[in-house]
């Protein structure tokens, strides 16, 4: 179990220092905090935007650390930017137990930077997303 946790922190740790190049390409990072796998926890995470005129497909995968324990995740967004307002969409979450639907919006508090919210069925989280 020790060799899981300190596998799920040295992939975290990764997708944390490709932050700085977040900015180009549509990669992009995201710390959140909620409710996922019956647990409350943190979910880092990074992925790839694919942008065609306001409409974005996002896959990305991160680490869920909760109770002690981390676990690892898969997502793919879709969502539409409506300028300098927000981003809405909807987006699916895999993970050990089934696959979550949750709709998803964000809204920028800097270039680049979003607060973002996720709501679905035993699936929430609050937090921030840079890159994209």
């Amino acid at each position: 179990m020790f060799n899981r946790k300190k596998g799920a922190i040295g992939a975290a740790l990764a997708m944390l220092a490709i932050a700085p190049a977040a900015h180009a390409e549509g990669l992009g990072v995201e710390a959140n905090y909620g409710r996922a796998q019956g647990d409350w926890g943190a979910e880092l995470g990074a992925g790839y935007a694919l942008d065609l005129a306001g409409f974005s497909l996002t896959p990305g995968a991160g680490v869920y650390l909760h109770d002690g324990d981390a676990s690892l995740y898969g997502r793919v967004e879709a969502t539409y930017t409506l300028p300098a307002a927000a981003t809405i969409g909807a987006g699916v979450r895999f993970s050990g137990d089934d696959p979550r639907p949750y709709a998803t919006i964000a809204m920028p508090l800097m270039p680049k930077l979003k607060i973002k919210g996720n709501l679905g069925p035993k699936y929430y989280t609050a937090g921030l997303t840079l890159g994209y």
